[in-house]
C-alpha cells in the first residue's frame, strides 16, 4: 500500500484555517515552507489536519534521523514523564544527562580524553564552542567560511553566509569574525580542475592568515564539513586537512559544525570519519535527540574544560525528557547495521537523482552531497549556472500537491534538499522517487 494518500486539495480547509490562525498570532518573520497543518506523524509518513497522509523527505530539516515518533524514543519520554520533567542540571544531576555525556565522549572521533556539554539548540552549541576556544587559547578570532549557516543568535548570525535571508536588518554583530572562502566545486572558474580549484582555495586560506587575520590571533577555525543551508556542499578532503595542519601548527581550535550533516545522516556517525580528519570540538544538535530540544559540544577534555565553573550552562540544558530521548537515537544510529542502510538508501537516492538530472540536464545543474544528505541544484542555464530559485520554489511546491514534502536550500536559494527520515523503507523512496519525477516533469514542461 502506498504511504500518500491525499482527500482533499492541499492544502485542505483544516490546514488553510490553523495556518491563518498561526499567521494573525505568531511573528511574521517566523517563516513557513508549507500552508500545512499536521496533526500526527510516524516513521517518513505525515497526516494533516485534514486527514491528507504525505511522505516526508524534508525530515524536520535534518532532525528526524530515527523517523517521526520512533517507538523506542516515545515510551522513553512517557517514562521519563512519569520521574522527572525538569530538575535543571545546574541546580542538581540526573542520570539521562550523564549518560548521553558519556555516551557522546564514547561515540565521537578522536583517541583522546573527551568531555559533553549539553545545550538546547544548533546556535547555543555553536557558540558555546567559540566560548570554550576563547577561554582555552585566550583569543578572540573567529573563522568561518561563506555559504556557512551557523544559527540565529547574534553571534552566530555573524558567523553565518547568506546575508539577506538570515542576517538583513539585524546587525551590528560581533567583531574578530573573518569570512573566508569555501570550495564549492561545483561553482569553480571554467578554466580550473576540480584539484586545481582546491589548491587554490586552499592556498587562499592560507593567504588569508596573512592579509586578514595572524594565526596568534584566531582561537577557532568553524567548518561544516558538509554544508546545510549553503545547499549541501561537502568540504573536499584537502581543505579539511589543512584546516586541521593549521590548527596543529597555530594552537587553534578546530570546530566541526555536524548539526546537520551528523548523527548518521552521512552513512557515518559523523560526517568528518569520511575524511580521517579529527576536530578539536564537535558540535551536535538537530538529530541527536529525534526532535527533542537538545544539543552538544564535544571534544578534547582539556579544552571544553577551559571555561570557569558557572561559565556555561543554561535552565533547559540537558532536560531530562530530552536526554532520554537522545539516549535512544544514539543506541539507534550507531548501529553498523544502521549505519549500512544509510550508506544503501543514500547510493539509491543519488541514483535516482542522477536520472533526474539526465532528464533535465537544462534545468538541473548539480546533483551532490554525502550519503544521504543530498541535494540538486536548480539552474537556468547549465552552462552560465544562473539560479534559478523560482523553478526551485515551483518543484517544491508540485512535490506538495503530490503528497511530497521537500523543501529548498543553496546560498541561492536554489536547490532541492532531500532529508528523509533515515528509517525510509526502499518502497517509500520509489514513491517519492515517482512523485518528484512528476513533479520536475510539470516544472520543466511549464519552462519549456
Amino acid at each position: 500500500m502506498p504511504t500518500i494518500n491525499l482527500i482533499t486539495e492541499i492544502p485542505g480547509p483544516k490546514s488553510r484555517a490553523i495556518v491563518a490562525r498561526r499567521e494573525a498570532a505568531s511573528a511574521r518573520g517566523a517563516a513557513k515552507l508549507t500552508n500545512i497543518a499536521v496533526e500526527s506523524a510516524a516513521g517518513a509518513a505525515v497526516t494533516d489536519v485534514d486527514g491528507n497522509t504525505f511522505l516526508d523527505f524534508a525530515g524536520g530539516i535534518g532532525v528526524l534521523a530515527v523517523g517521526h515518533c520512533p517507538p523506542a524514543v516515545v515510551d522513553a519520554i512517557k517514562a521519563q514523564a512519569k520521574k522527572l520533567i525538569h530538575m535543571c542540571a545546574i541546580v542538581a544531576s540526573y542520570e539521562p544527562f550523564v549518560e548521553v555525556c558519556e555516551l557522546l565522549n564514547a561515540a565521537t572521533p578522536g583517541n583522546f580524553s573527551k568531555k559533553t556539554v549539553l545545550l538546547n539548540s544548533g546556535a547555543e552549541a555553536v557558540e558555546t564552542a567559540i566560548k570554550i576556544a576563547r577561554a582555552y587559547t585566550g583569543r578572540a578570532g573567529i573563522v568561518v567560511f561563506e555559504g556557512a549557516y551557523h544559527g540565529r543568535t547574534n553571534l552566530t548570525l555573524g558567523m553565518t553566509s547568506k546575508y539577506g535571508l538570515f542576517k538583513k536588518g539585524f546587525g551590528p554583530f560581533p567583531s574578530e569574525i573573518y569570512r573566508l572562502p569555501f570550495p564549492n566545486v561545483y561553482r569553480r572558474p571554467d578554466e580550473m580542475s576540480e584539484e586545481g580549484y582546491v589548491e587554490w582555495s586552499v592556498r587562499q586560506l592560507e593567504n588569508a592568515l596573512i592579509a586578514q587575520v595572524d594565526p596568534s590571533a584566531i582561537a577557532a577555525i568553524v567548518i561544516e564539513p558538509v554544508q546545510g543551508e549553503g545547499g549541501f556542499v561537502p568540504a573536499p578532503l584537502r581543505f579539511l586537512q589543512r584546516i586541521r595542519e593549521i590548527c596543529d601548527k597555530h594552537g587553534i581550535v578546530m570546530v566541526a559544525d555536524e548539526i546537520q550533516c551528523g548523527f548518521g545522516r552521512t552513512g557515518k556517525l559523523f560526517a568528518v570519519e569520511h575524511y580521517g580528519v579529527v576536530p578539536d570540538l564537535i558540535c551536535s544538535a538537530k538529530s541527536l535527540a529525534a526532535g527533542m530540544p537538545l544539543a552538544a559540544v564535544t571534544g578534547k577534555a582539556e579544552i571544553v574544560d577551559a571555561p570557569h565553573p558557572g561559565g556555561l550552562g543554561g535552565t533547559y540544558s540537558g532536560n531530562p525528557l530530552a536526554c532520554v530521548a537522545a539516549v535512544e537515537a544514539i543506541k539507534m544510529i550507531r548501529e553498523p547495521a544502521f549505519l549500512n542502510r544509510v550508506a544503501d538508501l543514500g547510493s539509491h537516492l543519488r541514483g535516482h537523482l542522477a536520472q533526474l538530472k539526465r532528464r533535465h540536464p537544462n534545468l538541473i545543474g548539480d546533483v551532490r552531497g554525502l550519503g544521504a544528505m543530498l541535494a540538486m541544484e536548480i539552474v537556468k542555464d547549465p552552462v552560465t549556472k544562473e539560479p534559478n530559485m523560482d523553478a526551485t520554489g515551483a518543484i517544491c511546491q508540485e512535490t506538495l500537491k503530490r503528497g511530497l514534502i521537500t523543501i529548498r536550500a543553496g546560498l541561492y536559494s536554489n536547490c532541492v534538499r532531500f532529508l528523509p527520515p533515515l528509517t525510509l523503507s526502499d518502497v517509500e523512496l520509489d514513491e517519492g522517487i515517482d512523485v518528484l519525477f512528476a513533479s520536475v516533469d510539470a516544472v520543466a514542461g511549464a519552462l519549456s
